[in-house]
């Protein structure tokens, strides 16, 4: 499931309310539909994206009517053990009703935001109604173990029967309301426990996430060796991988690609902590050694990062393991552990294209990012695209020509631990900030810069948004020019365009023109203009994605040359391309070669 909800909000207040529960649910990102409206308008608009999301396995906040959401996950109700917590929320504040996926995180949910709103949820499901928990769905830190029988167990509850409850780690302050009664001779059970163990007929195992793993390794060590190593340790301590709490190592080894691989095949953090916290650790080592003393100056790595993490009532469980390449040791914390606060982390910068305009036109994949982001960084008017996604994160903006500054901030930012968004708008890989940021970190020689994570999410570019709404342009072979002579000079730029010409590409034309930059555009229509004919087909669009947006299907002849601006993008057809009207509408088509019959 993807664990960052999104909040539907149709109105001035329901966006209002929708701020206030993603201040209340972290990660929350608030989807607004542009120009949703109200009734059946909006039921029309709010509808697909709604299903969209469901079917993407995302949790759904809905600020608006409970019938909006039925209607439009109805057709996509399938299993209910895998379905996404759907809520819907009155736009007063009155009531938050959890409507699909009540034990799997919807009442959870319900709870939060009622809470933090002052109201009472209106809970439905049996187990959450009689005694305040549902067993399917434990709190953060907690993991049910597969083939527990939670039917039973409930049920028993639910009757008033007794029910054992064995506490072997943890704590159990959340069942607290659950009225169990403790009673060996009784079939039905809870067991809480970090060990390997498969839950009985009648029983319910959690495993709390208690155990620390501290981890060191040779630099470049493969991470098949580092799990391997850990997975021979927790069989040995008869523990269970459920219970990890997260690994931890030394700030030498942040950036350890082995570790990284290995908290991912756990599905657990990786945390690192500075020589004096571990140096602080020494007299709770049970192998000191001075090898690694010389190595790192410390008398143990591993042990001492389990227990760092551990606490100081913490104990160390299993003293380190080793392999050939790796070390790992284990320590057991009387409560679960929440390494999201431990240590350190590596910082993470993700260069993300958000399309050019409408939330429509981003991908869920740019969507995670942005949930998970602490800062998000750009020009003002992409982050003024954002809107509400950006929510409570911390927002830095930038001028037009601060694109170095930019990409400086981010790396700063990212190699504090912070994670870090750098936007595009369209794709952040065509005339983006991806090719800056990357270039910006190979010129940088610390070692925080080349410690951080990077990645570049992908957008809808403004040349496929323009090309979609105009039929097919891009159907054959094409190439992509920007007329900005600010950092490419006008005599390139010239060069590019002659080439492409006589290559008969289509061409799309980035940054065409600005109020006082006009050349470049002259000069590239004259040198079209000599070589296409006047009937050549033209995409002219502007605004792509936004309030005024307008496309334009005209040819190279008719052109009107003054309304084309920085924040225009031209498609300029081939030899092939020819203009199709269809429903009263100019499409332009560049045929791929294919042979269509024409029907009598």
């Amino acid at each position: 499931m993807n664990e960052a909800p999104a909040i539907i909000a149709l109105t001035p207040n329901g966006l209002g309310l929708a701020k206030r529960i993603a201040r209340l649910v972290p990660g929350a990102l608030i989807h607004v539909t542009e120009n949703a409206g109200k009734g059946d308008v909006a039921i029309g608009r709010v509808v697909p994206h709604v299903r969209a999301l469901f079917e993407a396995n995302t949790p759904i906040i809905g600020v608006c009517a409970a019938g909006i959401l039925i209607r439009a996950v109805a057709p996509a109700l399938a299993d209910k053990t895998r379905e996404p917590p759907v809520l819907a929320v009155a736009e007063d504040a009155s009531t938050v009703v959890p409507l699909l996926g009540g034990h799997r995180g919807a009442n959870r949910l319900a709870r939060e935001i009622a809470a933090g709103l002052g109201i009472k949820p209106a809970l439905t499901t049996a187990s959450d109604v009689s005694f305040g928990v549902a067993l399917d769905d434990p709190p953060p830190g907690y993991k049910l173990a597969p083939r527990s029988n939670v039917k039973d167990v409930a049920a028993a509850l639910l009757a008033g029967q007794p029910v054992n409850l064995e506490v072997e780690a943890g704590d159990v302050a959340w069942l607290d309301n659950a009225a169990i009664l403790h009673d060996p001779s009784v079939h039905a059970g809870i067991l809480i426990t970090d060990r390997a163990v498969l839950p009985g007929p009648h029983a319910v195992v959690y495993h709390p996430a208690v155990l620390a793993i501290g981890v060191g390794c040779v630099r470049g060590a493969a991470a098949n060796d580092v799990i391997a190593l850990i997975e021979a340790a927790l069989n040995e301590a008869d523990l269970s991988a459920s219970a990890i709490g997260g690994l931890f190592s030394l700030d030498l080894k942040l950036d350890e690609p082995a570790f990284h691989l290995a908290a991912q095949h756990f599905n657990v953090p990786f945390r690192t902590f500075d020589s004096t916290t571990l140096a602080a650790e020494g007299a709770r080592l049970a192998t000191p050694s001075d090898a690694v003393e010389q190595a790192v100056g410390l008398k143990g790595v591993a042990e001492a990062a389990a227990l760092a993490a551990a606490g100081p009532q913490g104990t160390l469980i299993l003293s380190k393991r080793s392999n050939r390449v790796a070390t790992c040791a284990i320590a057991r914390s009387p409560r679960p552990i929440e390494a999201e606060r431990l240590g350190h982390r590596r910082g993470e910068l993700a260069v993300i294209g958000i399309g050019p305009g409408m939330s429509a036109w981003r991908t869920p994949e740019a969507h995670a990012a942005l949930a998970a982001a602490d800062d998000i960084i750009g020009y003002s008017l992409y982050l003024d695209l954002l809107g509400p996604l950006i929510g409570a994160k911390a927002r830095h903006d930038y001028a037009l020509g601060e694109e170095a500054a930019r990409a400086e901030a981010a790396l700063e930012l990212a190699a504090k631990g912070r994670r870090v968004a750098l936007i595009s708008s369209g794709d952040a890989g065509i005339y983006g900030m991806a090719s800056l940021a990357l270039e910006t970190i190979e010129a940088r020689l610390d070692d925080a810069a080349h410690r951080m994570s990077f990645c570049v999410l992908p957008g809808v570019s403004a040349m496929q948004a323009a090309a979609a709404r105009a039929g097919a342009p891009l159907g054959h072979d094409f190439c992509v020019l920007s007329l900005s002579d600010r950092l490419t000079p006008l005599a390139i730029i010239e060069q590019r365009l002659a080439a492409a010409i006589q290559g008969d590409f289509v061409i799309a034309l980035f940054n065409p023109a600005g109020k006082t930059r006009r050349e470049p555009l002259a000069r590239a229509l004259q040198q079209l203009r000599a070589a296409r004919p006047a009937s050549c087909p033209i995409v002219l669009a502007r605004e792509l994605g936004r309030p005024d947006e307008r496309v334009t299907v005209t040819t190279l002849g008719a052109l009107d040359e003054a309304s084309i601006d920085m924040l225009s993008l031209l498609i300029v057809g081939n030899s092939t391309s020819r203009i199709v009207r269809h429903g009263g509408i100019d499409y332009v088509l560049t045929p791929r070669g294919y042979q269509v019959a024409t029907k009598p």
